[in-house]
């Protein structure tokens, strides 16, 4: 689960992490209340308004039909009002949307923490995620922070560190101390860097997250560490842990089939394919997808049932897949171990007699528990459905439907 900017902050914050105070407002008229507390507040007269989308790349991104960023920097109240009106029910485009873009409907109205002092400012990026290749947590950390920081991935993989933390005992002082050492800090500077990734760590942990990204990781005049902007991914199987996080799912910003999915415990990601899938059991539906690039066709979603699928469940499942108009050809591949293919039939006819006519073929592969029950099913519905015994035969009959 992808949460907002300032709903991240607002988490840190209680671990006790330095961020970019701010204020999250949905009008261009409270981002102009804003920008006044905000000015009474630390005496800025500069001040940021950032999109809140769940993307990434806000500042090179821009709102479609406009040259309005995503995040702009405003020296007035009227500035960023203006800055506000352009942004709000704006679609903003960025690297990590794609062409389709995303509605803003809020955004963050931030401090200027550019501000003049005794020591020069610096821009670094650090980031905790999970190694599942060591089974560790990874610090990954460099010296060029920013807008940049995958062009500095690309072309100069010599500017990232990492630090990884063993399980058992946690982020270590030295390991804080290194990463700020690396980081070329020094002062109370390097005190501060400590501080700051202890408890950014102790967050990471403590929330469950499953990414947590700060770029940049900002240096001020004054030799303060403050988190300037953060994206922050909570694993959803964690949250019966945390019901209070569950609160700050914003849907709108997630793709509707994934979210009608969901209501019907259904494991659900939308593709850029035209076959769609519905298979049972994570490992079999990984080796369908495979089948059909390999026969020429394009996965248009992952989609398992589950072992407790019934016939509501695999019916909403087709309801789902045939909402995409790209799918030309729907694969049922199940293997009834658990499931019961006859349940999985019932729920193919149920579907189809529910919807319609349905002009895409589809192919159907059963085998295991009940496989003849549910072959009897479908020849006696009537149904123009094509069967198949192995997984290279249905695939076949996919890379026809397709050609």
């Amino acid at each position: 689960m992808n949460l907002h900017e300032y709903q991240a902050k607002e988490l840190l914050k209680k671990y006790n992490v330095p961020v970019q105070e701010g204020i999250p407002v949905d009008r261009a008229d409270a981002a102009e209340e804003a920008y006044k507390n905000l000015k009474v507040q630390f005496g800025n007269n500069f001040a940021v308004v950032k999109a809140q989308i769940h993307a990434g790349g806000r500042g090179k991104g821009k709102i479609q039909g406009t040259e309005q960023r995503g995040v702009a920097v405003g020296k007035s109240a009227e500035e960023i009002k203006t800055i506000a009106s352009n942004l709000l029910g704006g679609t903003l485009v960025t690297i990590q949307t794609g062409a389709a873009g995303k509605v803003v409907n809020k955004v963050l109205v931030a401090q200027d923490v550019y501000y003049p002092g005794p020591n020069p400012v610096k821009e670094f990026y650090l980031s905790i995620l999970l190694d599942r290749t060591k089974g560790q947590n990874v610090i990954m950390y460099s010296t060029e922070g920013g807008m940049d920081i995958e062009e500095v991935a690309h072309n100069t993989p010599d500017k990232i560190f990492k630090e990884w933390v063993h399980p058992g005992g946690g982020l270590q002082a030295f390991q804080a101390r290194k990463i700020a050492f690396n980081l070329g800090l020094k002062g109370e500077a390097f005190k501060n860097c400590v501080k700051f990734v202890t408890n950014l760590y102790n967050a990471y942990v403590g929330l469950d997250c499953a990414m947590l990204e700060i770029n940049p990781l900002f240096k001020t005049a004054d030799e303060k560490i403050i988190a300037v902007d953060c994206k922050m991914g909570l694993d959803d199987n964690s949250l019966m842990r945390h019901p209070e996080l569950e609160a700050l799912r914003d849907i709108s910003e997630e793709d509707p089939t994934e979210v009608e999915a969901g209501k019907y415990n259904l494991n659900f990601v939308k593709l850029d394919g035209n076959v769609g899938c519905m298979v049972n059991g994570a490992g079999l539906a990984m080796a369908t997808m495979d089948m059909i690039k390999l026969s020429g066709g394009e996965p248009a979603n992952f989609l398992d049932v589950g072992g407790t699928a019934n016939a509501t469940t695999v019916e909403a499942g087709f309801r789902i897949i045939l909402k995409d108009p790209k799918v030309k050809a729907i694969l049922i591949n199940i293997f009834g171990g658990i499931v019961r293919c006859d349940r999985v039939a019932q729920g193919v006819i149920d579907a189809y007699k529910s919807i319609g006519n349905i002009t895409v073929p589809i192919i159907v592969r059963l085998q295991g528990t009940n496989a003849e029950e549910a072959k009897k099913l479908i020849e006696e519905s009537g149904l123009k459905v094509q069967s198949a015994i192995l997984l290279s035969e249905a695939a076949a009959l996919v890379g026809k439907a397709v050609a």
